[in-house]
């Protein structure tokens, strides 16, 4: 058999809550470790008296008993554990460990025992439940009754709050109540804070961030008393977890932060920490109010009756004294600015964080410790709102995530080594150990992987797809609005009349009203006219792929709309495998080869001439003769192909009304023009206006389907 055992999720009763943790039998001693606050109970091997095994409601459970008269109960063990605890016992504690049933017959009389610090109610010698009396708060006498009060707890779900037993009115030997005998064996063993006697020692005015305020604070042997102008406070020492004293990054003040379980309460708030606030140059002589013999008796040469020296020092001295605890300090940890904790943001408040040698705390707002035991990975992340800073995260096996923000970037590299050399688990590693540089933090986003942008890169490519053929054509591709309503809708493949474009092209229009040098406009001079005789542009793989997937994309998603099935197109685009994409890529290579020889032999018969200007407006036109250009008035102002010019015949075909509809309903579709152009348009007479009245009311969120010379409203 080996020198220790362990046991892992062994839980024990804290107050009405179940904590778990890990047991340890050793030679020695006797370690249990909660892995909710990292309290270590130790019992010294040769203190052990007793030991029970039982039968309990989480397996089988051990109670063990000290010649100082507590006693411990742990619970979770299996069945098969017994053998191997028993022998160990016997073989390093010389203890016996016996086996105990419990009494589950359910009577509710019997007899009331107290064994040091536990109450226990037996029927025939066998225990029906106890009482821990670290746990009563109260306890109250009545006719032959006396009532039991415990302590609350938050964090059980049920919260037993007290339990009345009933006490037969017969006198004892000596003629003492029955009832007060049973009372005062519980209040001797209670935790009741009652202050009698003078307190050890009085400090006035103290500065207290949490609860906030100014407090005078009583020590007494057993408790700490605060006294404000509003609330009191009394805290046993038992209910201490942790000291830490750490100083201000001004150099100028300290922090004292008392850490404590169960917290003290303010109506609904709880509050786990007690920090307080030193300034460095504050002095402080104090006088203990005791002797000398017995400062010396009960304290070891801890403290002195007469004791001088800074505020901070005092306090910090006389708690440790009492309490019985270590304090904690900042380890050897320096950051950027050469202090030993770094700035940051927790939540809405600003605050300090303090690496030290086993955990991180954070001052002050509000309060938190977190020890590396309990920690299960960190991560390093980008600030979100600027790169001089980077946010540091930490997630706890209990899956809960603090976040710090707003750390200077300089502070990266010292943090980084800190949280390497303690060997915490950290989430982007490899990212992070590739962007730590001479600074210690980089400012490039080139870095870190941006899915907007690889997907804009994508659609961009498919464009340039679209785009490839040569550009000194000017605007290639047919002129009919069903032309424009199929670039409209299908974004990620878009011939040149796309939305983006339009949107780009619109600032050259604006310095035309101001600005009438003829270098400004020359560009637009210069573009040629679209020839309906010109051979038609090539379509992309995508737009081949898409003309040929349209109708099953339809019958896929019945009642899609037109926007819907560019979007969905695009996705599907995206997934297609490599050796499909391929194929469409093949058949685009081909109709783009026929389409250069036709434009070929269209050059080669005359096609493509610059026609001459009209005053800005270009103009082809036809004649029996030949193609021959029209000049008209050159003073007129440049006005856009897709203007409807008020000089024109009202007398004109019904196909050129139609086709205006048209023009008009996709430039308010692109947003070419405002709703008051077409309003006035509608004013003037050149629209149908309950045809375009519907659309306005609509406020561009409609879709269009183009099918000949008709316009119908699908949305």
């Amino acid at each position: 058999m080996g020198d220790t055992l362990e046991f892992n999720d062994i839980h024990t009763e804290v107050k009405g809550s179940w904590n778990d943790g890990r047991l340890r039998f050793s030679k020695q001693s006797v370690v249990y470790k909660s892995h909710k606050t990292g309290k270590v109970d130790s019992i010294p091997a040769p203190e052990l008296s007793a030991a029970q095994w039982r039968r309990v409601c989480v397996g089988h459970g051990i109670k063990l008993a000290t010649s100082t008269g507590h006693v411990y109960r742990y619970d979770g063990f299996k069945d098969t554990d017994f053998e191997k605890i028993s022998a160990f016992f016997k073989s390093n504690y010389k203890v016996e460990l016996a086996e105990k049933d419990m009494c589950v017959k359910g009577w509710n009389w019997g007899t009331a025992k107290f064994t040091g610090s536990l109450l226990s109610f037996d029927v025939n010698d066998s225990p029906v439940f106890e009482i821990p009396l670290a746990s009563v708060s109260q306890c109250a006498t009545g006719k032959n009754e006396v009532t039991v009060e415990f302590h609350q707890n938050d964090d059980a779900e049920v919260s037993l709050m007290e339990v009345r037993f009933y006490v037969p009115p017969n006198t004892g030997d000596d003629g003492s109540d029955p009832v007060e005998a049973f009372a005062q064996n519980v209040l001797s063993k209670a935790d009741v804070i009652q202050a009698t006697g003078d307190a050890v020692c009085i400090f006035k005015e103290l500065q207290c961030l949490t609860p906030r305020g100014r407090y005078d604070i009583r020590i007494y042997p057993t408790f700490l008393h605060l006294h404000g102008k509003t609330f009191d406070y009394k805290i046993p020492y038992t209910t201490v977890l942790r000291l830490f004293l750490l100083p201000h990054k001004d150099q100028r003040q300290m922090f004292f932060v008392i850490s404590l379980d169960p917290p003290i309460k303010q109506g609904q708030t709880r509050y786990h920490f007690l920090i307080l606030l030193f300034s460095k140059d504050e002095e402080l002589s104090l006088a203990l109010n005791m002797s000398e013999d017995e400062v010396e008796k009960r304290y070891e040469g801890k403290l002195s009756k007469n004791m001088s020296g800074p505020l901070f020092e005092i306090v910090s001295r006389v708690m440790k004294a009492l309490v019985n605890r270590k304090i904690t300090v900042p380890g050897n940890f320096q950051g950027h600015s050469g202090s030993q904790c770094i700035t940051c943001a927790y939540k809405a408040s600003s605050g300090l964080l303090y690496p030290l040698e086993r955990g991180f705390i954070y001052v002050h707002k509000p309060p938190v410790h977190l020890r590396f035991e309990e920690i299960s990975c960190v991560n390093f992340a980008r600030g979100t709102t600027t790169t001089r800073s980077f946010d540091f995260e930490i997630e706890t096996k209990q899956n809960n995530q603090y976040t710090f923000s707003n750390i200077e970037r300089e502070e990266y590299g010292k943090l980084f080594d800190f949280v390497n050399a303690k060997k915490l688990n950290i989430k982007n590693r490899g990212f992070k150990e590739g962007m730590k540089g001479a600074e210690g933090y980089s400012d490039s986003d080139e870095d870190q992987h941006d899915a907007y942008l690889e997907r804009m890169k994508e659609e961009g490519k498919i464009r340039e797809e679209g785009d490839g053929s040569d550009e000194s054509e000017g605007d290639s591709g047919t002129d009919t609005p069903e032309t424009k309503y199929i670039s409209l809708s299908d974004s990620e493949a878009d011939d040149g009349d796309s939305e983006e474009e339009s949107k780009k092209k619109k600032p050259e229009k604006k310095p035309k009203k101001v600005v009438k040098e003829k270098k400004e406009r020359k560009p637009r001079k210069e573009k040629k006219v679209k020839d309906p005789g010109a051979p038609k542009r090539p379509m992309s793989a995508y737009m081949l792929w898409l003309n040929g997937n349209r109708e099953r994309i339809k019958s896929e998603n019945p009642g899609i709309s037109v926007t819907e099935i560019s979007k969905k197109a695009g996705e599907m685009w995206k997934q297609l495998s490599k050796d499909r994409k391929e194929e469409w890529d093949r058949k685009a290579a081909e109709a783009k080869k026929q389409y250069e020889k036709a434009m070929k032999e269209y050059r080669e018969s005359g096609g493509g001439a610059a026609p001459k200007k009209k005053g800005g407006k270009v103009e082809a036109k036809k004649k029996s003769g030949g193609e021959k250009e029209k000049k008209e008035g050159g003073n007129e102002s440049f006005k856009s192909k897709e203007f409807i010019s008020s000089e024109e015949s009202s007398s004109e075909s019904d196909h050129d009304r139609g086709s205006k509809r048209k023009v008009l309903l996709m430039m308010m579709m692109r947003r070419d023009i405002s709703t008051s152009q077409v309003s006035q348009s509608i004013t003037d007479g050149y629209s149908d206006q309950d045809f375009l009245l519907p659309c306005l009311q609509a406020h561009f969120y409609i879709c269009f389907s183009i099918q000949t010379e008709n316009l119908e409203i699908d949305g």
